[in-house]
């Protein structure tokens, strides 16, 4: 994104990740972001793939330009919105692979597990995420190959 382009980023967790997610939603507001909450709010025991899935629509559907996913691991959480077609959800675990998961891969889905990453580095990877623009080019013909195959 431009330096200084506000966006939408929709956000969401499960119990395991509630307290990063709330880390995060602030530290994009302090970026001059809006954030769309997609739930959890509380360390009761809930389904990531729900938030996954909310976070995914919101993304496809236009009402937010990236989303940020948090669960434990990541792992849940990333595999569930990989489901969607037209997600690139990323599992990033430090401030290289935010800024490769963008340039190279044009994710618009950024996933961290809150029991494997510090609050630091997932700010920093969050800050990468959102600044980093996607490269185009030579990236451009193997992310036409992520797309499902037509059948006949």
């Amino acid at each position: 994104m431009a330096d200084g382009e506000s966006l939408v980023l929709a956000i969401g967790a499960d119990h395991g990740g509630v307290g990063l997610k709330s880390l995060l939603a602030g530290e994009a507001r302090a970026l001059g972001h809006e954030v769309l909450d997609c739930g959890t709010a509380s360390e009761a025991s809930v389904d990531y793939p729900d938030f996954a899935h909310a976070v995914a629509a919101a993304v496809l559907d236009g009402r937010a330009r990236f989303g940020v996913l948090v669960c434990g691991s990541g792992i849940g959480m990333s595999i569930a919105a990989n489901r969607h077609h037209g997600i690139r959800c990323a599992l990033v675990h430090d401030a290289t692979s935010a800024r490769l998961c963008r340039a190279h891969n044009d994710a618009n889905v950024l996933a961290l597990g809150a029991r494997l990453t510090g609050e630091e580095v997932a700010r920093e990877a969050l800050r990468i995420f959102l600044a980093t623009p996607y490269e185009g080019g030579r990236h451009d013909r193997r992310l036409a190959k992520l797309a499902p195959p037509v059948t006949v």
